[in-house]
């Protein structure tokens, strides 16, 4: 067995790279739909309620947007190192003298 990569060798390690590509993209996806739901969030804080019932339901939203807010930041940051990992999938894949990657 030789050291060398096939061109078959070349479109399965792309084909392996696109599909981490399409994981980030995803990952992004979810990150970019947390947004609509924090603008409700928003919505509800900007509310005018002066009762007491109202005040506490308004900060416990504002609670619940600050942990979405963190778990956006944390997909995107997720989603970053998965495109990062996409472009190293096809440069460290390299075939084994046994015939393996």
């Amino acid at each position: 067995m030789s050291g060398s990569i096939t061109a078959a060798d070349g479109d399965t390690c792309g084909s392996r790279s696109f599909e981490v590509q399409q994981l980030a993209w995803r990952v992004a996806g979810f990150a970019h739909s947390l947004d609509t739901s924090m603008l409700a969030f928003r919505r509800v804080q900007l509310s005018e309620w002066q009762s007491p019932a109202g005040q506490a339901y308004r900060t416990a939203v504002s609670l619940q947007a600050a942990a979405l807010g963190r778990a956006r930041d944390r997909l995107m940051a997720a989603s970053e190192a998965v495109r990062r990992h996409a472009q190293q999938v096809s440069v460290s894949s390299q075939r084994t003298p046994g015939g393996g990657y």
